[in-house]
């Protein structure tokens, strides 16, 4: 598959930030009056790569929506602190590896629909800002994916874009942006029709041909 440009997804592609995060969700939601509830890592696998505010209504909907949107900017906040503070290794094997050295041969960015910042906050963590051209997210446009990824494409001029992700959102997000998709296995997700499957992250070098 001939590319000019990789956008990936983050959650379930890049790294799993989900054991961390459950903690501090946990701890937030727990705050905002639902002492007895605990969010899990599995509950977040099949929350992520929805938009924040349909996060929030599907992990909260005993609640009224401005207190469960409430509630997720604190998640979002205490999320921020846990992921600065964690020194694990949250990324799946082979992406900082596979992330430099596709970086020379062609461009590569992120498009997810996290909150602002949390991007930033990945790569600071990876060290890989210097091998990421571009990146944009729902809390910066309030956009969905599909709309970033086309956004993305049309500021940089790309010509031949491919998505990675690992969920059917990421799958539809990238048939309605018009560009290949490539399925991540590993991750969170399941989809069927994706133009290439990918069983490891390091994978991506052999699937795609920079041109």
């Amino acid at each position: 598959m001939k590319t000019d440009s990789i956008i990936l997804d983050v959650d379930g592609t890049l790294w799993d930030s989900t054991p961390v995060v459950a903690k501090a969700w946990t701890r937030a939601v727990r705050e905002g009056g639902c002492t007895d509830m605990t969010v899990t890592a599995d509950m977040l696998k099949k929350l992520f790569g929805k938009t924040m505010n349909t996060i929030a209504d599907l992990l909260l909907p005993q609640t009224d929506e401005r207190t469960r949107y409430r509630i997720m900017d604190t998640c979002c906040e205490y999320e921020e602190q846990g992921l600065e503070e964690d020194e694990s290794d949250l990324c799946y094997p082979e992406v900082i590896r596979t992330v430099k050295s596709l970086s020379q041969k062609c461009a590569v960015c992120i498009v997810s629909n996290c909150q602002a910042g949390y991007i930033e906050l990945f790569l600071r963590k990876t060290g890989l800002a210097p091998y990421v051209r571009d990146f944009e997210c729902y809390g910066n446009t309030g956009k969905n994916k599909a709309y970033n990824i086309r956004f993305l494409t049309e500021r940089n001029h790309f010509e031949q874009p491919v998505y990675v992700g690992d969920t059917q959102g990421d799958f539809e997000a990238s048939r309605e942006a018009e560009v290949p998709f490539v399925f991540a296995s590993y991750g969170f997700g399941n989809t069927e029709g994706a133009d290439a499957v990918i069983k490891t992250f390091g994978e991506l070098a052999d699937v795609l041909e920079p041109c």
